[in-house]
This record gives structure tokens, sequence and C-alpha cells, in this order.
């Protein structure tokens, strides 16, 4: 989802489009990993030098109770780190580096769906985190 998009969405729920979230926007979109409240602080500083560390925060608050973003608070990090909502997927963590890796799966999809109908439920959300160590060769 594109900056244009998500500046779109906000603006349809009635959020006020004001520079320094036009700005934390674009940065939201153009991120490859999963950036934490304060790399997307530096990041906007960046770009907004008036940007504040408190606008940040309440963008993000903001972002994540419209759902255009996912929160995220991956196993033995302190930070929370945000991604832009997009289309469904999981995460591999390194514990080593903590890069976050995104994948997607039809055999993990169906066995979700599967144990779900066995259990007598309908899936409506799923999260599913690994975390491993790179196998060196």
């Amino acid at each position: 989802m594109g900056a244009s998009d998500l500046e779109k969405k906000c603006q349809e729920a009635g959020l006020k489009m004001t520079e320094p979230r036009r700005v934390i926007l674009d940065v939201l979109a153009h991120a490859t990993d999963h950036p934490s409240v304060e790399e997307v602080y530096e990041r906007s500083k960046k770009k907004d030098s008036s940007i504040s560390m408190a606008t940040v925060y309440r963008t993000l608050g903001l972002l994540d109770e419209l759902g255009l973003v996912f929160r995220h608070e991956f196993s033995d990090e302190q930070h929370a780190r945000y991604e832009v909502n997009t289309e469904h997927h999981h995460h591999l963590i390194d514990i080593d580096s903590g890069k976050v890796i995104e994948f997607q799966n039809e055999k993990i999809e169906k066995m979700k769906q599967k144990i779900a109908e066995e259990l007598g439920y309908e899936l409506v959300e799923c999260r599913l985190e690994l975390y491993g160590k790179k196998i060196k060769k």
C-alpha cells in the first residue's frame, strides 16, 4: 500500500492530514522492514526536522486503531514494530540478528483452516511467528 493509499484511507476515516502525518505515512509506505517507533521517528526527522516523537507515537496509535498498520511485539524485543496492513503473511524472526522475514505458505493456510474446522470454529484471524537461527553450512 502506497503513501497516497494510506492517506486516502486516513481521510476516509476522518483523520486530519497534517504535513507531519504525511511524512510518517510516506516513511511507513516505503519501509522494507518492520520499523520501531524510534526508527519511524528517525526516518521521519530526516524528511521533516519539526516532527516530534510524540507525533510519531500518536500517529502510529491512530493508524493502528484504524487497522492501517499492524503493531507487532515480537518475543524478546523491547520495542513494538510496525508494518503497513498488506496481504496476509507470517513472520520468521532471526533471533541472532533480529531480521524479520515475511513469508506465505499455502499448506500452512490449509492446515490452519482444517484445525479450526475440526475444533468447530471458523478461523477469523491468525498471526504466526517463527523464531530461528540461520543454519551454518
